[in-house]
């Protein structure tokens, strides 16, 4: 899970990585330099060292701006051994991205009357859930979806399974894994899934299990099974056909395989095992249980759709896809809400003036974000096959993955007239000493 860092730290990491980035950018700091370099060649030499400095083998990247992808491109090689260079249509791993997908088609039946967000979810399970150190409050659908349940971070082997791998549905999931996980007395249950600190709605606290919970709701509230329901009401009508998550259903000849750099060589997931052990995966594509948390697959292409959609009040090709008023509950960030989360959509303070919402997502080989910034009307995707977080990169790979961000929201950009300005070193970087993200917490 990427990690907050304390400020100091933060300060100290920033002059490091402004240091060893001085000679690409000194360019833009020469009051009498003659030429700039071109926009693309610009970003694609960003583009590049944030790949080496993070241990990335491929990334496919996209903008979007008035409901159209305004520049893409994408980098490396997705299939180190067989040397395939990745595009824009090559499938990744989403990892947390996922669950801005659950969460959508969740609130597609709260948009029919099916339930209310305050509702307690033991109306809907057939099961009773409850925090067994706080039996008589309530968790709702809200809760849920917000992070606020009293569900604790999972950090319990039983809860990702990683020595499973399989395509979905499965005949134990959702039920009755998720009784066995949940409820005291369970096969699989551990007392520390649960917070013996805060009640329920206190504390904002990154569950994955509860996106597990929000796919089960949607199958009990539509009445569908929840791989055809997302087929039918998300994927189809937004048209994306190389999404999905069951693996064996899509073109594996274009599936990204992730790989963890570490001590300088790159790794498969399966040949981890001196960082995972006895529960290193087994093959070298994420087939995993916790598929509705951070195990859905897809392309940078299909998924600017879903991200147009939510930056276009919920309307994509004319299709009313969720209303308006839903996005805008989804996107509401609660200022109480410590890690930055609204309804299945989060914060991420990239610089002090450049603020996104959206997700994102990290899994070992794989490092994604779906971003949307409201104030200039841009959304950026892009999808790496690495991460920096399980390797030796200095301070995890943060602010490396903060820059590439940031050089994605200020591409220099010509789109109908309007010009998004570069940032230059001397300005708007060193402006970023004091920033500490809102909330970097992905899957897993």
């Amino acid at each position: 899970m990427k990690k907050t860092q304390i400020k100091m730290l933060a300060i100290v990491s920033i002059l490091l990585f402004c240091a060893g980035t001085l000679t690409p950018l000194q360019a833009t700091m020469a009051q009498d330099q003659p030429t700039r370099p071109a926009p693309s060649a610009t970003i694609d030499q960003r583009i590049s060292l944030v790949m080496r400095l993070s241990g990335f083998s491929a990334l496919s990247t996209c903008v979007i701006k008035d409901d159209q992808i305004i520049w893409s491109n994408a980098y490396g090689y997705y299939d180190r051994e067989e040397k395939k260079p990745a595009a824009t249509d090559t499938i990744y791993v989403l990892a947390s991205i996922t669950k801005t997908v659950v969460g959508t088609a969740l609130m597609q039946l709260y948009d029919q009357g099916l339930f209310g967000l305050d509702d307690d979810v033991n109306l809907y399970l057939p099961f009773e859930l409850r925090n067994p150190h706080y039996p008589e409050d309530p968790i709702t659908i809200r809760m849920l979806l917000s992070h606020t349940s009293s569900l604790n971070t999972n950090n319990q082997n039983q809860y990702y399974w990683m020595n499973f791998s399989g395509d979905p549905p499965f005949d134990f999931f959702p039920e009755p894994y998720l009784r066995e996980f949940l409820l005291p007395g369970g096969i699989y249950y551990d007392p520390s899934v649960w917070s013996d600190k805060y009640r329920p709605g206190e504390k904002a606290m990154y569950a994955n299990v509860g996106f597990d919970l929000i796919s089960y709701l949607v199958e009990l509230l539509s009445g569908e099974p929840f791989l055809d329901y997302c087929d039918t009401h998300l994927f189809t009508p937004l048209d994306m056909p190389n999404t999905g998550f069951n693996l064996s259903r899509l073109d594996i000849e274009h599936v990204a395989i992730p790989y963890q750099r570490y001590a300088g060589k790159y790794h498969q997931i399966n040949e981890l095992t001196f960082m995972f052990g006895d529960i290193t995966p087994p093959e070298k594509y994420w087939r995993g249980r916790f598929y509705p948390a951070g195990g859905l697959y897809s392309t940078v292409t299909d998924l600017s759709h879903f991200l147009i959609m939510h930056m276009n009040e919920g309307v994509y090709n004319g299709t009313q896809i969720v209303t308006k008023q839903t996005v805008d509950l989804m996107h509401q960030i609660p200022a109480d809400n410590d890690i930055g989360y609204g309804l299945a959509w989060m914060q991420t303070i990239i610089s002090p003036r450049l603020i996104a919402t959206g997700h994102g997502g990290d899994l070992p080989g794989a490092d994604t974000y779906m971003l949307y910034n409201q104030t200039e009307d841009i959304g950026i995707i892009y999808f790496a096959n690495g991460n920096p977080y399980y390797s030796l990169t200095l301070f995890k790979g943060l602010f490396s993955v903060q820059y590439l961000l940031y050089s994605l929201f200020t591409k220099e950009t010509t789109v109908t007239g309007e010009k998004q300005q570069w940032f230059t070193f001397s300005t708007d970087l060193l402006s970023q000493r004091s920033f500490i993200p809102a909330s970097f917490l992905s899957f897993p």
